[in-house]
């Protein structure tokens, strides 16, 4: 059953080519729910067989979820302040585009590496118009980690479902850890430049 979806995937993304995956990449990195997993590491399957040139399939990646991220930036930008004011009050919204106007370059690299907030974290940059080429430069860092790391797990182990599965649990595990580092370094460095 699972190397049945497996298969599917592989050559769904196969027939699609490279647009397929900057299309899915997109979807995975605005508010649709959609896991890069599925995407990301069965193009790294392919490039592995000489099916799709490696290189290739990561700058469609990360295009992708560039694309997905100003696809959320423009409408939080757009229309994110107004919704917010009718639900929290005046003050609450300018502390938390004044914190993104401080913090935003950290909250973008690092959200971009957390599952579940990855796809998120570009409101609150649009919501507080961060600087477009900021913006754009911590969310291809973090998306660019992330794809790569994808992508190669694709190349390396190839088909083999079980060694995928353990791998990425292990890299998402220490993936967290090093962004609570990040935060923290972070954190330590702001409050010696303030003392």
């Amino acid at each position: 059953m699972l190397g049945d979806i497996v298969n599917y995937l592989v050559q769904t993304i196969g027939s699609m080519g490279y647009f397929g995956i900057f299309a899915l990449m997109f979807l995975e990195s605005s508010f649709f729910p959609f896991p890069s997993e599925v995407v990301m590491i069965p193009a790294g399957y392919l490039a592995y067989k000489g099916d799709m040139n490696l290189t290739l399939v990561i700058l469609a990646g990360i295009a992708g979820s560039l694309s997905g991220a100003w696809f959320n930036y423009i409408l939080a930008s757009k229309f994110g302040r107004k919704f917010l004011l009718k639900i929290m009050s005046k003050e609450k919204v300018d502390k938390l585009e004044q914190f993104f106007e401080n913090h935003g370059h950290i909250s973008t690299f690092t959200g971009r590496l957390i599952p579940g907030i990855r796809q998120y974290i570009s409101f609150p940059a649009g919501l507080a118009k961060m600087s477009p080429f900021k913006f754009s430069l911590y969310t291809v860092l973090g998306a660019g980690i992330w794809v790569v790391v994808l992508t190669l797990l694709g190349y390396f182990l190839g088909a083999n479902q079980e060694l995928i599965h353990q791998y990425l649990r292990e890299i998402t595990i220490v993936t967290l850890i090093i962004v609570a580092l990040i935060i923290i370094f972070y954190i330590v460095k702001q409050k010696r430049s303030n003392s």
